[in-house]
Formats: C-alpha cells, structure tokens, sequence
C-alpha cells in the first residue's frame, strides 16, 4: 500500500467517523434547536393571528394555537429528559460532544482544516438532501 492509499483509508474513516458521531451527537442538539425555532413560529403566529380573524374563526384558531403550544411544551420536556439524567447532563452527550471535537481535530492534523470544512458541509448537504427526498417519498405514497 502506498502512501496515497494509506491517506485515502484515513480520510474514509475520518469521514464516516464524524458523519456517524455527528449524527448521533445531533439527536440530543437538534430538539433544542427545533424548540428555539417552533417558540418563534408560535410567536409570529400570534401575532398574525391577533384579533385579524372573524368571531366564528376565533374559537378554531385559538384551539390550533393552543395546540401548537402544548406540542411545544412537551417537546421541551422530552429534549430535557433526553440530555440530562435527573440535575445532571447525561455523559452519552457529553462523551458524543468531546468525541466529535477530537475528531474534527484529528481531520485537521490528517487532512488539514479546508478539508474539515469540505467535509462538514458534504454532511450538511448529505443530510438535506435525505430531508428533501423523505418528504418526497411521504407524497408519493
């Protein structure tokens, strides 16, 4: 094996390794992002829906809000319970948190810190794309 070949079989394991631990890492961070955006969209919708609506309309839309509201609180409660273990943040999360930055400092020593970029956004994309397919494939059933 030469020198090129050895530095390939480390980039393709530096690269499934980061894909895979930020996946994992991003179940606990996703929901608090999610509930950062929801709190603002629940916030705007509010405000649209403040006093711009007929009377037979308002009962409907209040409940629709309400609901949306609850949906909210319970969410925060399940993101909660998933990263923290009673008062504690659950070690998983921090393992997962100290595990994925020694990674990216181990691509930037292998590959340098371009390629981390590089890497980072292919993951980015990689992960809308899925998105985008899944909603996709949702319609077409």
């Amino acid at each position: 094996m030469d020198k090129r070949d050895e530095k390939d079989l480390k980039e393709r394991y530096l690269v499934w390794l980061y894909k895979t631990t930020k996946e994992a890492f991003d179940r606990y961070e996703r929901k608090f992002t999610q509930l950062e955006i929801d709190e603002y969209i629940l916030l705007e919708m509010e405000k649209e829906l403040k006093g711009a609506y007929l009377p037979q309309e308002k009962k409907p839309l209040e409940k629709l809000v309400n609901d949306f509201r609850n949906y909210i609180a319970e969410k925060e409660k399940a993101c909660l319970r998933l990263k923290y273990k009673g008062k504690k943040i659950d070690p998983e999360f921090i393992f997962l948190d100290v595990k994925l930055e020694s990674i990216e400092k181990a691509i930037i020593r292998e590959l340098g810190k371009e390629q981390l970029e590089k890497i980072k956004a292919a993951c980015h994309e990689e992960m809308l794309k899925r998105i985008i397919e899944e909603k996709q494939e949702h319609r077409l059933n």
